[in-house]
């Protein structure tokens, strides 16, 4: 075996991914599968009495080589999937959820965790925590369960696996596999920004002229600028029909069979585990609590959305009629006219603006308001990794480790759409203690020539402090346990750090510091930049319409009896909503990834606006002190919140840190709906 796969050497601990070759990773995981087996049947025979030590604590570490090995392939396979990665991904999925299944269902580790749980009061608090939570998360995968039932839900959990993995190899294959090329006199309105993307999209794939792929970072911005109509619809059709049969891949990448079977077999898991439904299951152990929790919150927000976007839709159709369409407004062009409003009402450029938001400009604004707030300092690392444009940081704060943050930032062939933050290994004190290795994603445009500049859009630029928000959930984690480490928390809890982040994007002090000219180092015009601040907000009723759209769709996919149709379930619930036809889900079922690629946000992609009220009320909680980087609020965040893992219930670390439970009020103000 690669003994590079558990044991890194590369510089700061990290993996050397110039040493592993994808043909390493069967044999290691035959091995580190079969250790973690036999540790923690250790565990489970140890003719000892239960204790917290040889239970509680030796299962924490049990699976720890595995893990190493799991945390470089699933990173490989999100960043750069080929065929053979692919083939493993299929053959490691229902093989884990095998093994997952035997461990969180073994009836002996249960009675062993269960008795040490008798005597949790007694135990050092984040001990007595993760102690609560093995027993809590035995239960709930069907530890309980008599013998047949618990041979009915490891059934269930492999096949889930197999189809949750197969659903995201084929919404990535449709991505992949579709490119259109545009000709040189359809480019009518496109800017130059987004022109030097198209052709560096082309060039990529070894083709002339200039081109439109499903990467969100091109094709948004293409329906928002492309003055043809019909180009605008054959692309947009295109990014609606990932998954669904229609796609690029065809009948070969159609998810609707999977998502038929996933829903069924996730209703009859949470009705084995004693619960009506999926949702309630789900939910049991998130903030919100309950389905009608999550109902009541979606649909005041919907009420505030569904007013804003009537009037929109109103004056868009107006300006479609004036460019002498004679058709009703259309889901390929809202984003078009809606730019041309925003361009109207805010004077807002995106070839005036590109130029200083460049990614380096960025991603020193990020740094910057990471060390304004919590002494944080970034340090280049020059590491072998996997690909030349992963950038690599070691974060310090006062001289010491932290972490070490590595950034894929931009898109390619292969690489999973969308943005995320994952970790190579997590935060813990277990022996010596280790630091957080995270990595954030995302797939901007890349620059149009090498040493060129990357010009992010404002989206962008939210993204990127989005997916830092997160990392500082790593960074800043100290706790003893890795199973409470960084980002382990509640689904509706997780997205506080991220989306509080993104609120210093839009700091005056921090555009004027860091949004400069890539060529001669000037600041964004005061008057560019207010007026790009003001129309962030300027399609709030898009976009929190798009979202709530698939919020409340997967919310009723997994109340009561799952839908022997999802698309006419998804039919019904936009129609009883009284949902603009010109504004579709932001993620139409057959590749919404979030629900159907794992079980993470199924029941619960609401967990975005959820985690919404909360960062709007904290970010007010800086500007009520009339400093947007007040040291004692940042240090009460850090302390009751970033640092804390999940070592306490998410509601108690809000609580420390607030006071009081939010409302729904400072959301609404924020998105401009109020």
């Amino acid at each position: 075996m690669n003994p590079e796969l558990t044991r890194w050497t590369g510089p700061e601990g990290l993996p050397r991914f110039d040493l592993i070759a994808d043909a390493d990773f069967a044999p290691a995981f035959d091995r580190e599968l079969a250790a973690a087996e036999a540790a923690h049947e250790a565990i489970a025979a140890n003719p000892q009495p239960p204790s917290f030590e040889n239970t509680i604590a030796a299962m924490e570490l049990a699976d720890e080589g595995l893990g190493r090995m799991l945390s470089i392939f699933y990173t490989l396979a999100g960043v750069d999937s080929n065929p053979a990665r692919e083939a493993l991904s299929r053959d490691f999925a229902p093989r884990l959820a095998d093994y997952g299944s035997r461990i969180s269902m073994d009836p002996r580790l249960y009675d062993r965790v269960k008795a040490v749980a008798e005597g949790a009061d007694a135990l050092p608090p984040q001990d007595a925590r993760i102690t609560r939570l093995a027993l809590r998360d035995l239960t709930r995968a069907g530890a309980g369960l008599a013998p047949e039932g618990r041979a009915r839900m490891a059934a269930i959990r492999g096949r889930l696996a197999t189809l949750t993995t197969q659903f995201t190899q084929n919404v990535l294959a449709d991505e992949r596999d579709f490119v259109m090329p545009v000709a040189d006199d359809r480019l009518d309105g496109l800017p130059d920004w987004l022109l030097r993307a198209m052709r560096a999209a082309a060039r990529e794939r070894g083709l002339q002229g200039q081109v439109v792929t499903l990467n969100r970072s091109l094709i948004v911005p293409f329906l928002e600028h492309a003055g043809d109509r019909a180009l605008r619809e054959d692309a947009f059709r295109a990014w609606a029909a990932r998954g669904s049969g229609q796609g690029a891949g065809g009948q070969a990448t159609d998810n609707l069979p999977l998502i038929h079977e996933i829903l069924a077999l996730r209703h009859e898991r949470a009705q084995l585990l004693g619960h009506p439904d999926f949702a309630s299951w789900k939910l049991e152990t998130q903030m919100a609590g309950t389905p009608d929790r999550v109902q009541d919150l979606l649909g005041q927000v919907w009420t505030a959305a569904s007013a804003r976007t009537a009037d929109d839709e109103a004056r868009l159709t107006e300006m479609l009629r004036a460019d002498g369409v004679n058709d009703r407004l259309r889901g390929w062009d809202w984003r078009l006219y809606a730019e041309r409003l925003r361009q109207a009402e805010h004077d807002v450029d995106a070839d005036r603006v590109a130029p200083y938001l460049t990614l380096d400009a960025m991603l020193g604004a990020v740094f910057d308001v990471a060390h304004k707030l919590f002494g944080l300092e970034f340090a280049p690392i020059d590491a072998p990794l996997w690909s030349p444009d992963v950038r690599a940081f070691r974060v310090t704060r006062n001289g010491r480790l932290m972490a070490i943050f590595l950034g894929d930032f931009h898109a390619r062939p292969g690489k999973r759409s969308g943005a995320w933050c994952s970790s190579l290994q997590s935060q813990h004190r277990i022996g010596e203690g280790q630091r957080a290795i995270v990595v954030n994603v995302c797939n901007f445009t890349p620059p149009e020539a090498p040493g060129a500049p990357c010009f992010l859009s404002w989206d962008d630029a939210h993204t990127l402090f989005h997916e830092f928000g997160h990392a500082t959930h790593h960074i800043l984690s100290e706790v003893d346990w890795p199973s409470i480490s960084g980002t382990s928390v509640a689904q509706d809890f997780v997205e506080l750090p991220s989306q509080l982040y993104e609120h210093w994007l839009e700091q005056p002090e921090v555009l004027d510091a860091h949004a400069r000219h890539h060529e001669t180092g000037e600041a964004l015009p005061a008057d560019l930049r207010d007026r790009v601040i003001a129309a962030g907000n300027a399609d709030a009723g898009f976009s929190t319409t798009e979202y709530l759209e698939s919020a409340l769709v997967d919310l009723a996919f997994h109340r009561g009896t799952p839908p022997d149709d999802a698309m006419a379930a998804q039919a019904r619930v936009l129609a009883d909503l009284g949902a603009p036809e010109a504004i579709p889900m932001r993620h139409a079922t057959p590749h919404f990834a979030h629900v159907f690629a794992g079980d993470s946000y199924a029941a619960g992609y609401y967990s975005y606006m959820w985690s919404e009220v909360m960062d709007a009320d904290a970010f007010a909680a800086f500007e009520e002190t009339g400093d947007i980087f007040d040291p004692a609020t940042a240090k009460r965040l850090e302390e009751t919140i970033l640092s804390k893992g999940g070592s306490a219930p998410a509601d108690q670390l809000w609580m420390d840190f607030r006071g009081r439970m939010p409302g729904v009020e400072p959301l609404l103000k924020g998105r401009g709906l109020s």
